[in-house]
């Protein structure tokens, strides 16, 4: 005879005996949960920025989690971080691109923001995306374990020309700062900055037009003398752009900078099987044709960014490739600049390629080298009211005057973070950031960071960091809600051993010489806070994994024992007899090993 066995179709509450505790012979503080495995409790996420980090999170975190109230508040009147915020002429990613919308081979500003809108449109972000909302204060509650977070923002119903604010309040099981380095301008710190008559403007916060163009703002300047302060990877784009529209430029550079030849474009040409030697290289309709491709595509994509992930020892100290490196970028910037060799003694560094930001810069050193451009080595005594002085006693009129000096990269957020104890997180990131793994830091419980300190890389693929990165800390959420955690906190000496290992790693690389840099402040020397101790793969590796032991816990409710949410002993479908309860079978859960060869 066969049996059949029927499922317990009784009320979810009918429960054996036992199950409580009291019956169970266990000690009386000890009670049996009565809810599921993975009844997850709600949990409320607050992410802070719109950028590229921001928008992963605004992905991921509902792909992954249930019960999740999320928010992303932006405070910037669109989304794109710094791709929204920076719109000044010739602004475009310095790394290659390889996606079809692209234009050109260095992805231009206008279009990386359109396609990020794109995403946030094709995902339904703005559900959770709160714009013009900027975080003021944020105040850690060690009782509720929760963030108490106050937000700025401008007053319903308010014309532009009248806009008011008003400061609401919000509460957060978990943060995540998304607002990356490049976000918060610097002005540069020269005598008489506020006294110009004439235009002045940071190139973060360029004027431009509805679409966020910015060549309507220079329709004018055919007749202007224009000063560009710095020699960044800013100044290298904007000094083209604006040499055929003004009457004349200067450029003030006080420091030295490589700029590489078109090695990266070139190997994008090989592979697209067009003839290399373009600076920035604009893809054709037959380009774009061929993308279309998926198997094209996947090797042109594949290709490419193992090219970029082959780099990484160029950042290493006597190694091989630095020299040869080094020779060949020597090479081509002082013969870019025959027609003013002399540009190239105060221009080309007698420091390692990649210790400041490398550029591309195309199109610079050409301009450089034009009639109407004057390349300025020597240093700014002060700004006047008519245009800059210099230290020889020399006087510029200048018109306009564009300061690309870049932003404050120290992770000194303008809101205070007030976390376990009164302390705050200035406190905790002087005399520089201190973290665990660039995510987070003791004595901010539930506080994590997508693009924070140590986190960018000198070679590699930037993006594939961020992804990992929120990966990561949702997986850190998802172990607070399911494992009914209070808090999740680094241990101090967690990150005393990775402060450590920072210290060592750079002492081996280029970064370590003598170059001002705003990967250490902008200092000749000092701590490097903008990097990540190693290559772009090295980071994803790292992130993959988290080591769980490395946290200090705290268990909701004050119950001591760590198994607790293990429930009583079902899951949710079976126990309500609802949903699929043989999901290990589905196609993305089977995981079928590869059969040996005989």
């Amino acid at each position: 005879m066969s049996s059949k066995i029927q499922p317990n179709l009784g009320k979810p509450n009918d429960l054996p005996p036992g199950v409580g505790g009291k019956e169970a012979g266990l000690p009386q503080s000890f009670k049996l949960s009565s809810s599921c495995i993975d009844d997850d409790r709600p949990f409320k996420v607050v992410v802070i920025g719109a950028g590229f980090s921001g928008i992963t999170a605004g992905i991921r975190f509902p792909q992954r989690m249930k019960n999740l109230d999320l928010t992303i508040y932006e405070k910037n009147s669109g989304v794109g971080g710094t791709w929204f915020s920076n719109r000044y002429p010739g602004v475009a990613c310095d790394v290659p691109s390889h996606v079809t919308q692209w234009s050109s081979f260095y992805a231009p500003g206008p279009e990386i923001r359109a396609y990020l809108q794109r995403v946030v449109d094709k995902y339904n972000l703005m559900r959770y995306i709160k714009l013009q909302h900027e975080l003021t204060h944020a105040r850690y509650d060690e009782e509720s374990g929760k963030w108490h977070l106050k937000i700025r923002r401008p007053v319903q119903g308010r014309e532009a020309a009248d806009e008011q604010f008003e400061v609401i309040e919000d509460i957060a099981d978990l943060v995540i700062t998304a607002i990356g380095s490049l976000s918060r301008w610097s002005w540069p710190d020269i005598e008489g900055l506020k006294t110009f008559k004439g235009k002045i403007v940071h190139s973060a916060d360029w004027e431009t037009d509805e679409l966020g163009h910015w060549q309507s703002s220079v329709a004018n300047w055919g007749d202007k003398k224009v000063g560009v302060i710095g020699v960044g990877s800013t100044t290298t784009q904007i000094v083209p752009a604006l040499q055929p529209l003004v009457k004349h430029l200067y450029n003030y550079v006080r420091g030295k900078a490589w700029l590489s030849p078109p090695v990266f474009s070139d190997k994008m040409l090989e592979l697209l099987n067009r003839e290399v030697g373009t600076g920035n290289y604009s893809f054709t309709e037959e380009d774009k044709e061929a993308m279309k491709d998926p198997a094209f595509f996947k090797n042109y994509r594949h290709e490419l960014e193992s090219f970029l992930n082959s780099l990484h020892f160029l950042t290493i100290k006597g190694s091989e490739m630095q020299k040869t490196v080094q020779e060949t970028f020597r090479t081509y910037m002082r013969s870019s600049l025959t027609k003013r060799p002399w540009i190239a003694d105060y221009l080309v560094p007698d420091f390692s390629v990649t210790c400041r930001r490398l550029t591309p810069g195309p199109g610079y050193l050409d301009a450089l080298c034009k009639d109407n451009v004057d390349f300025v080595p020597t240093h700014i005594k002060k700004i006047t009211e008519t245009g800059i002085e210099l230290v020889d006693g020399v006087h510029h009129d200048l018109d306009v005057i564009v300061c690309a000096t870049g932003f404050d990269t120290s992770h000194q957020y303008p809101f205070p973070v007030i976390g376990r104890g009164g302390k705050t997180l200035v406190d905790r990131f002087t005399p520089h950031p201190e973290t665990y793994l660039s995510l987070c830091s003791d004595g901010f419980p539930n506080w994590f960071i997508a693009g924070g300190p140590n986190s960018i890389i000198g070679t590699g693929t930037l993006l594939a960091i961020f992804e990992r990165q929120v990966d990561y800390i949702v997986e850190a959420a998802k172990k607070l809600q399911k494992e009914h955690l209070k808090s999740i906190e680094p241990k101090k000496e967690a990150v005393a051993d990775f402060d450590e290992y920072l210290d060592h790693y750079f002492k081996t690389t280029v970064f370590s010489e003598q170059c001002h840099s705003w990967y250490k402040l902008g200092k000749a020397d000092g701590r490097v806070i903008g990097l990540w101790p190693g290559s772009s793969l090295h980071a994803i590796e790292t992130f993959k994994r988290p080591r769980w032991e490395d946290y200090n816990y705290e268990r909701l409710d004050g119950i001591e024992n760590r198994f607790h949410w293990l429930g009583d002993g079902s899951t949710h479908n079976e126990k309500y007899m609802t949903g699929d309860r043989a999901w290990y079978l589905a196609p993305d859960e089977v995981d079928i090993p590869p059969v040996p060869e005989a």
